[in-house]
Formats: C-alpha cells, sequence, structure tokens
C-alpha cells in the first residue's frame, strides 16, 4: 500500500512515483513468452529515460532502442552493454551516425535510401563496416491513434518492400554497410494482435527473399507497441504475441527482437499532484491542482485518458474539470469526470504515468520539471531531483548583457 502522504510531504508535488517491482514482472512475463526462441528485449528509451530505470532493466538483461544519439549515451551511462543498443529515428544527423559507429552499437536503423548513403560515407570515414537493419513499412493499419501510428504509408516511418529489398542489395554490395538486421513497427498503445501478425508475415516473406540471394539476416526487430490498460482496454497477452510472431516465421533461424516501452514502464508510474483550490464559472466546476500539462501533456496533446484519483474523500461528487495553472486552455487532466468535493491540500493520483508523461514535461511558463521516485520491495528513493529556478536559467545566465 503506497503511503501518499508520507511521500508527498517528503518529496513535494508534483512529483511522479514508479513502481519498479511492476516494471520486473512485465519484462519476466514478455521475456518468458518469447523463452523458445533466441530474443532480445530492448527497451523503448523514449518511454521513461531515467537513468535509473534504464539501469533497473539493463540488469534484468534488457537492451535500448534508443531514437537519438543522447538517449544511446544514456543506456551507455547506465550500463547497457553496447551490443544491445538500436539506434532508430527518421532524421539521424551525420554527427549522430559517426559516434554510433565509433561506440559500436548493435546496429543503426535505417529509414530511407538518403540516411543508407549517410551511414556508408560515415563508415568509410571510419573505414569500418557499419550494421544496419531497414525499418520496413508493411502499410497495415495498426488500429490505433492516429499520432502514435506509424506502419502506414502516410506516416513518416520506414520504406515500403521495393525500397527496403533495393537498399538491402546495395548494403549487401557494399565494402562500408553489413545488413544484420529488419525491423517493422507499425504503432503505438496495441491492443489487436492481427495487424501485428499480418505484419510479421509480410516481413517474414521478405527475410525469406532475401536470404535467397544470399543475404543473411540475423536479427528480426518486431518493435514494440503493447497496449496498456488505461480505461479498461483489452490487452494482448504475452504469450499470444510471441506465439504470433513465432508462427509467421516458421524454420527462419533469427534472433527475435523487441522494442517495448509502455508495456514495460506505462503502468508502475503514478503522478501526484495537489488541490489549490475550486473554484466554479456558473454551473462549470474545476479542481485546480498544482500539477500541469508541462508536466504531463498527454491530455492535452492526444486527449489521452488517465484514471485521477481523489484520495480520502467521497462525497458530495459531481463533474469536474481537473486543470493547472499553466497559462493555456489545454491546461487540464481530465474533463467532466466526477469526483468528489476536494479542499485544500487534498492529493489526486493520476494513474498509468510511467511512459510517455516525464519525458515529454517541459518548462513552459518556467516551471521547473518534477521530482521522481522508485518505490521498490517497500523502500523509497530519489531518481531525479527537482529542478530549481537555478537549473533553469544556467544555460542562460552567462549570456545576460
Amino acid at each position: 500500500m503506497i503511503d501518499y502522504k508520507t511521500l508527498s510531504n517528503k518529496y513535494g508535488t508534483p512529483l511522479y512515483l514508479y513502481d519498479f517491482n511492476h516494471i520486473n514482472d512485465q519484462y519476466n512475463a514478455l521475456k518468458s513468452a518469447f523463452r523458445a526462441r533466441k530474443s532480445l528485449i530492448c527497451y523503448a528509451v523514449k518511454a521513461n529515460s531515467n537513468l535509473s530505470v534504464i539501469k533497473h532493466l539493463g540488469d534484468m538483461g534488457a537492451g535500448c532502442d534508443c531514437v537519438s544519439i543522447g538517449e544511446v549515451r544514456r543506456a551507455l551511462l547506465a550500463g547497457v552493454s553496447n551490443y544491445k543498443i538500436i539506434l532508430s529515428g527518421v532524421g539521424k544527423r551525420d554527427n549522430e551516425i559517426l559516434e554510433a559507429l565509433e561506440k559500436d552499437i548493435l546496429m543503426i536503423n535505417l529509414e530511407s535510401e538518403a540516411e543508407l548513403e549517410r551511414v556508408e560515407i560515415q563508415a568509410k570515414s571510419l573505414d569500418k563496416k557499419a550494421r544496419i537493419s531497414v525499418r520496413v513499412n508493411p502499410n497495415i493499419d495498426p488500429k490505433t491513434h492516429p499520432y502514435i501510428s506509424t506502419g502506414l504509408h502516410e506516416n513518416k516511418f520506414g520504406v515500403d518492400l521495393d525500397t527496403a529489398k533495393r537498399m538491402y542489395i546495395k548494403a549487401k554490395n557494399s565494402d562500408f554497410l553489413d545488413p544484420v538486421g529488419i525491423h517493422f513497427h507499425i504503432g503505438s498503445q496495441l491492443t489487436e494482435l492481427s495487424p501485428i501478425k499480418e505484419s510479421s508475415e509480410v516481413v517474414a516473406d521478405l527475410v525469406r527473399s532475401l536470404k535467397a540471394i544470399k543475404i543473411d539476416i540475423k536479427f528480426f526487430d518486431i518493435g514494440g507497441g503493447l497496449g496498456i490498460d488505461y480505461e479498461g482496454e483489452r490487452l494482448i497477452k504475452p504469450y499470444d504475441y510471441a506465439q504470433a510472431i513465432f508462427e509467421t516465421l516458421g524454420t527462419l533461424d533469427m534472433t527475435i527482437m523487441c522494442e517495448p516501452g509502455r508495456f514495460l514502464v506505462g503502468n508502475s508510474g503514478e503522478f501526484i499532484t495537489k488541490v489549490l483550490y475550486e473554484k466554479v464559472n456558473e454551473d462549470k466546476r474545476f479542481v485546480i491542482v498544482d500539477g500541469a500539462m508541462n508536466d504531463l501533456i498527454r491530455p492535452s496533446l492526444y486527449n489521452a485518458f488517465h484514471r485521477i484519483e481523489l484520495l480520502d474523500r467521497e462525497e458530495n461528487i459531481s463533474k469536474a474539470d481537473v486543470v493547472g495553472p499553466v497559462c493555456e486552455s489545454g491546461d487540464f487532466f481530465a474533463k467532466d469526470i466526477n469526483l468528489p468535493q476536494s479542499y485544500h491540500d487534498d492529493l489526486v493520483v493520476i494513474k498509468s504515468a510511467g511512459a510517455y508523461c516525464f519525458t515529454m514535461s517541459s518548462n513552459y511558463n518556467t516551471r521547473g520539471r518534477v521530482a521522481e521516485v522508485a518505490l521498490e520491495d517497500g523502500e523509497d528513493r530519489l531518481i531525479r531531483a527537482r529542478e530549481s529556478f537555478d537549473d533553469m536559467i544556467k544555460n542562460e545566465k552567462d549570456y545576460l548583457i
């Protein structure tokens, strides 16, 4: 049982809490589901890039899927082996490519023919071979929110099958490219298995055609995107997920890689915020809290749903908007939800806040980013200090004229 009051007094509010035991359970469930084949789980760092979260997963055996050189540096700093790190992302700068090659990470995931050329140039400058994979866009509807759909031709990610095959042939014939992997990722918060299986079938068939022309793909990267329970969604079971992939691969002998982020950490996290006061405009009720959209932007950005609990109150329930202090109409956590009457300093818990919450936070309105705390085996520890005003201005004040 989490003692929210003690934790909020100790660390202040707003505050992120992460249950590391939940992360253990999620990782072990996924790893166990793939135990019949060679596998590597590469945590999607973008979901929650706290160094302690990365280290915790790395200590369990996870690698990292990174979408910037900064995330690669985080993974290495947290102790993850370079041979378990992938660099993805639709636009990589030359210096990022060069550094990834120098750090000798497992592979660079390519998203276009133009990017293949840039990687080849950088590899040549180092006189070494770049291990690469190609992100294939299978053009299959993932049936998720359009902002987190990535597997259709209208999305910016990946290349079509013909382009992918052309890229693999060019890589095979290059002195500076080594095509070792293939990748697809059709979207996030996926709750239906059929689009994943269909995509895997398409990409597995491409692998068979590549192997026929002596291109030896060693890593079959199925991306991430498994959904979590925000509001009672019917979820994909890890066992069913793995079995669907196994069926599409048949006798193909490759290491299966997956890149979960939300699945591992999403429901580990809670955002704790404190009621400042209530106000009523005619018949419209607002519960104003000290957290804001700069701390947790998903409701404003995606109209995302997060369960909200007002602690220790049960009476006088009515509709309310839960809003923050930021000077934007979009600064809300929920609209028209049933909440009991609240009072100054009451605590509000916003659920499912472990993924794409702190990592998307900002200093808008010169608000410092909040503290992050890990909970493990009944103990709590600070894993990121609350940002001060001096932290926010340190890169500006020396240039003040």
